[in-house]
């Protein structure tokens, strides 16, 4: 067991990664090895799109890093499994659901990227969505990244290099990663979780090669029927009235869950929030503590809006899905069905649409997912698309 075994389908980039780690430890065992210094990179940009693992293979390196078994990366030292366990402290995780991350929390971590490692080899600052960085706060890591103390390392997640500003792209190290093969990623299910081959296949090219939800999808009968009820209200509509409906029915089942369980933590956030500040339950906050309440409510709304959007984001990647396997039907191309019992839909749609109309719905859905990337209001992004894609309109 090594701490890249469950990196699918990134073989050259674990071998970079490796490489890196071996020179890693080069440098802490032989400091005095003044190539090993020059050679070490600190600042990196781990770019890939959704699905591809971007945060896990940068918290492997991270366990590389602080590995001390005999084999770099080995997976069972302390330092691995610490890191892998998020519970080291030399290894700050940085993962947010919020639409943006503070500037405040940047120059925080610039503080502690000044300080040597306590206990690790390494200093790791792992920013998991590096892409919600606002320009200032992109600005203020820079100077951190420029000049980065001798034993500190950047790892910064992001889908594409371009969302980083290019001060910073161009003094970071860029590992691109690709899509893992839906073999490989159901092979991975049947390994390590005991999944059916068939189901593991099936969740696999459900899931569009995304480890985490294809784990879900195989494990969970309820997310299969959940999906398929998602998809016949976004396709179901027979009119631009029923098609409005729908859209809010949709977005309201997409988000139920997640709102509920975002809920709970928003309400232990403000419990801890009160016994942090000696403030009892069911006692008034004193004016001169407001302030932080407020903080913390605008904080969980940015979460709330990040979560909507992510969750309708998800039902706009099966869409798209869809209008694939139609045309691929429609081509007579030989692919793989992704889409699981919607075999009804997509019979009714080939009957209904021909190879341009379904070209178009994509475009429809592609537009859609852009515009949930800005401020326009979700629930009209919805109406719309479920509207444009009512067929004969």
């Amino acid at each position: 067991m090594s701490v890249w075994d469950d990196l699918v389908g990134q073989a050259r980039a674990v071998e970079t990664l490796q490489a890196a780690a071996r020179r890693a430890r080069d440098i802490v065992e032989n400091p005095e090895n003044s190539e090993n210094a020059r050679a070490m990179t600190h600042s990196w940009l781990i770019t890939g799109p959704p699905g591809s693992g971007r945060s896990s293979v940068a918290r492997a390196f991270a366990a590389a890093l602080q590995c001390t078994g005999e084999e770099v990366g080995c997976g069972a030292c302390p330092g691995c499994t610490s890191t892998l366990a998020r519970s080291n402290g030399d290894v700050t995780d940085v993962e947010t659901s919020s639409v943006i991350i503070p500037i405040e929390q940047i120059r925080d971590l610039v503080y502690q990227s000044q300080s040597a490692p306590s206990r690790g080899r390494w200093r790791v600052i792992l920013i998991e969505d590096a892409d919600r960085m606002m320009e200032r706060g992109a600005n203020t890591l820079l100077k951190a990244i420029e000049e980065p103390p001798e034993r500190t390392v950047w790892l910064l997640c992001t889908p594409s290099p371009e969302d980083m500003i290019t001060t910073i792209r161009s003094r970071c190290r860029h590992l691109a990663l690709r899509i893992p093969p839906a073999g490989d990623v159901a092979q991975l299910l049947t390994d390590k979780y005991g999944v059916a081959p068939e189901r593991a296949a099936a969740a696999a090219r459900l899931a569009q090669s995304h480890i985490g939800r294809a784990k879900g999808l195989a494990s969970d009968d309820a997310k299969i029927r959940e999906y398929q009820e998602l998809m016949h209200l976004a396709l179901g509509a027979t009119s631009i009235g029923e098609a409005v409906l729908n859209a809010e029915t949709l977005m309201a089942r997409a988000t139920d869950i997640e709102t509920k369980r975002q809920e709970t933590a928003f309400e232990a956030e403000e419990a801890e929030l009160r016994r942090a500040l000696g403030i009892g339950e069911g006692e008034s906050i004193p004016a001169h503590m407001r302030y932080h309440f407020k903080n913390l409510k605008d904080e969980q709304k940015r979460q709330a809006t990040r979560m909507q959007r992510d969750a309708l984001d998800r039902v706009l990647l099966d869409l798209l899905a869809f209008f694939r396997d139609l045309l691929a039907g429609q081509l007579g191309a030989e692919v793989g069905q992704i889409s699981v019992g919607l075999d009804d839909a997509l019979r009714d749609r080939a009957r209904k649409l021909n190879v341009h109309a379904t070209l178009e719905c994509i475009s429809h859905v592609e537009r859609a997912r852009q515009l949930l990337q800005t401020n326009t209001k979700p629930l009209l992004i919805m109406e719309a698309l479920l509207a444009a894609l009512v067929p004969g309109k």
